[in-house]
């Protein structure tokens, strides 16, 4: 609640000027309906006023329906929206609508970027996250570069499944990806300076940087990733690189042998950076995963980047950083300054996780349970054969399928979800490449049973 002003200069009495106020901000928006008002005795000792005062501003407020005595429970702001609280102003504009059809949503059918909800381990998470949020409760301001066991963990982890060597100083714990992204950016100071994103990318990252100054060229993607050839012809002076080298988002293709070395030696003769994007990091479902760019990076030019929201769940907003240790130093002030890690006890639960051989296990099971429900997938659109449609790709954790050249993936998207199906329209991942109509089926949250029905309503869609 705005602080509330009195004087006592003026003839206007103090629990009438209490009363105006808040009246005022419950008018104006600022206290939202069900919001709960401060104690008489907490407001009289902020005011320096008697609670006979306060009870006498509250008692007019609720006897005026503007809020509601709720006795033990405090008096809130009032749910009915009578013509004392119609607010104006334009409604929120939807944000990244190409990536997110809501937030705080339960996940749909076909929905990218969201872990099983079914096979998620509740009982653990719960018990790991009640003992370390009892532990970190009478701790002083946390470490703003990360948790130190979380860090050392991350770092073991890492040499083990993407063969990163690397020490817990090297290590950054973010706020996901995108807090991740936003201190490369701030960290590697690049002003003005252009950068290397694939095409197709991520929308996030095309976004992010447009969004920070840094002049972006769409360097296009084949069989075998990122053109670098390609890259140098068209953006000869980029300073940063930003690719999916394990498996390409959204197409799926890991980064061949002979590109990776090629961009490090042009990071290496450019003086430039490469951030590596392991989104989906060892969650291959076929095969075991290529090792990270980072493995292969001897000049300290490769910025990696990793997160848990595709193993556990994005609403831990968490994610990790590896920086060469040469930046360490720097990353860590900017961390300090400007983008501290998130709360503690999410960390500490997540390094249990780590340190008692959990994560590996979940990966293991997870593994196993994508790869079946992209099977099943699989089976039931060749089960329904289309002339207008044919199975591109099988992606990370999605299957991707293009369209006719006339459709609208955007449209079809957008019908989906009227009927309960989220599918990714693949079109607005392309900048510069003609833009394939296309659709990304995510396989994490399908259900088995009515598969084939879901199936069915997207191709009648399609048609």
């Amino acid at each position: 609640m705005q602080k509330i002003g009195i004087s006592r200069g003026t003839r206007t009495p103090l629990a009438v000027q209490i009363y105006s106020a808040i009246r005022e901000s419950i008018e104006n928006g600022r206290l939202a309906p069900g919001a709960r008002l401060p104690s008489w005795q907490d407001l009289a000792s902020q005011l320096g006023v008697s609670r006979g005062t306060v009870r006498v501003a509250y008692e007019r407020l609720v006897a005026e329906h503007f809020a509601v005595s709720l006795g033990p429970a405090g008096t809130r702001v009032a749910q009915c929206q009578s013509p004392f609280f119609t607010l104006d102003g334009p409604e929120e504009v939807a944000l990244l609508p190409e990536l997110f059809y809501g937030f705080g949503c339960a996940p749909m059918t076909f929905q990218m970027g969201v872990p099983s909800q079914d096979a998620f381990p509740f009982k653990l998470w719960s018990r790991l996250l009640t003992h370390e949020s009892r532990r970190s409760a009478p701790v002083s301001y946390p470490d703003p570069r990360g948790d130190p066991e979380l860090r050392q963990q991350i770092a073991a982890y890492l040499r083990l499944a993407r063969g990163i060597r690397c020490n817990p100083s090297q290590v950054l714990i973010t706020g996901g990806f995108a807090g991740a992204l936003g201190l490369a950016i701030q960290g590697l100071q690049l002003g003005k300076a252009g950068a290397w994103i694939e095409d197709p990318g991520f929308p996030l990252t095309r976004t992010a940087l447009s969004l920070a100054g840094v002049l972006v060229t769409a360097v296009p993607v084949d069989a075998e990733g990122l053109n670098v050839a390609a890259g140098i012809a068209t953006g000869a002076a980029a300073q940063l690189a930003v690719v999916t080298p394990g498996q390409q988002a959204p197409l799926g293709m890991p980064m061949s042998l002979s590109r990776r070395r090629a961009l490090l030696d042009w990071a290496r003769r450019s003086d430039a950076w490469i951030i590596e994007d392991d989104y989906l990091s060892e969650l291959q479902l076929k095969g075991r995963a290529a090792p990270a760019l980072a493995s292969l990076d001897h000049g300290g030019r490769v910025l990696h980047i990793g997160s848990f929201s595709k193993t556990i769940s994005p609403s831990l907003r968490l994610g990790f950083m590896v920086v060469p240790q040469e930046l360490s130093a720097r990353f860590g002030e900017i961390a300090a300054c400007l983008a501290p890690a998130p709360a503690a006890a999410v960390q500490r639960a997540v390094a249990e996780l780590l340190r008692q051989g959990c994560y590996l296990r979940h990966l293991r099971h997870m593994k196993r349970l994508y790869a079946a429900r992209r099977e099943n997938l699989l089976h039931c659109l060749r089960e329904k054969p289309q002339s207008s449609i044919k199975i591109q790709a099988t992606a990370g954790l999605a299957v991707v399928i293009s369209l006719p050249e006339l459709a609208s993936d955007v449209d079809i998207a957008s019908r989906a979800l009227q009927v309960g199906l989220a599918p990714a329209p693949l079109s607005p991942w392309y900048v510069q490449s003609r833009r394939q109509q296309g659709l990304l089926l995510g396989v994490t949250n399908l259900n088995e049973g009515r598969l084939m029905t879901d199936c069915r309503q997207l191709l009648n869609l399609v048609r």
